[in-house]
């Protein structure tokens, strides 16, 4: 069964469409991800998945049931926010069962359950603490753990990561993905970060001016995007079309290649002969971009197998395999009609 159902939904505000005409499906249990730049429509598509917004048109279904005017609280699912929207002057475990609180449970049965979700997110002894002794992911481990404890069928994240370090949403990255995994639960997750949603997501929702660019799995959204903006939104590419294209790839059709699938060699090898006019040392690898004349310039990603680096001014050649190369199909934008 479908957890969501977007049934050509679209919310205005004024002249502004912030979602426009937009149809998609999440089955139960899968992990999913709304991904998108700043004002693309995920987060509004979330706030009207929880309530807190109705769509201007369309209708929204969650387990097969209409729900577009239905208010947050009968909805069964719960949201964890980018600033956690912990209670300061509450410990911990009164935090957790703050909801159970409102439902009337009691209280040795609230703090039971209240235990059972500290185990669950792995930060046991710390009930009694305020959340201003917590470091920045272990409030948010309490955030989740508030949200899960009513037993939510949806679990809502919009953007939980991004007031973490690096180190940190790395962590938290592969605890939430295992801790999906574990209660089998629906998350849709709202990111504008492209690693994020690469490393967690069953699917990828791309978004774009209010409207759906592709979704699918992210192999698929990296290796064989849809359109030239999921192509560029979703890591780095190199992009050819026309003329250019039927030189480099033998078809005029608009195609792409993405940089760590360029080999590079020694001047004189066979391939595209260019020079070095920029070096990224960026740790994993060493980005160059390469000068192949006419206008033409390409960007490698080489492994950093320890060799001395290139220096700028290099010669080099360039060649890459025949299944490197994705043609593109869609518009710029708007692939979803």
């Amino acid at each position: 069964m479908n957890a969501v159902q977007f049934d050509r939904i679209s919310r205005h505000y004024g002249e502004v469409k912030a979602v426009d005409d937009i149809s998609f499906q999440i089955p139960s249990g899968e992990f999913f991800t709304l991904l998108g730049p700043s004002g693309s429509g995920k987060t509004t598509c979330l706030r009207m998945i929880a309530g807190f917004e109705y769509p201007s048109e369309g209708e929204i279904r969650l387990f097969g049931e209409p729900c577009s005017r239905v208010p947050p609280y009968d909805r069964n699912l719960n949201t964890v926010f980018q600033d956690y929207a912990l209670f300061p002057n509450m410990d911990v475990r009164d935090n957790i069962g703050y909801g159970l609180m409102l439902k009337g449970v009691a209280k040795g049965e609230r703090y039971r359950k209240v235990d059972e979700m500290l185990e669950l997110v792995r930060l046991p002894g710390v009930g009694s603490r305020k959340p201003g002794q917590l470091s920045g992911g272990q409030r948010q481990r309490i955030a989740i753990a508030r949200a899960l404890i009513n037993q939510p069928r949806i679990l809502l994240l919009d953007e939980p990561l991004g007031a973490l370090d690096l180190k940190l949403r790395e962590q938290m990255q592969l605890e939430l993905k295992a801790l999906q995994r574990q209660l089998g639960i629906t998350f849709i997750f709202v990111t504008h970060d492209q690693q994020e949603a690469l490393s967690m997501s069953d699917r990828i929702c791309i978004f774009n001016q209010g409207k759906i660019e592709q979704i699918a799995a992210p192999d698929t959204i990296y290796d064989a995007p849809a359109t030239p903006f999921v192509a560029r939104f979703v890591g780095t590419v190199n992009l050819f079309e026309g003329e250019l294209a039927r030189r480099l790839c033998g078809d005029e059709r608009q195609m792409m290649v993405r940089p760590e699938r360029i080999r590079l060699s020694e001047a004189g090898s066979p391939g595209w002969s260019g020079e070095i006019r920029e070096v990224e040392y960026l740790g994993p690898f060493v980005r160059y971009r390469v000068d192949l004349g006419e206008r033409l310039e390409l960007i490698v990603n080489h492994p950093n197998e320890g060799q001395a680096r290139l220096a700028h001014g290099s010669r080099v050649s360039l060649s890459w395999p025949e299944q490197a190369i994705h043609r593109l199909n869609g518009s710029e934008s708007g692939a979803q009609p």
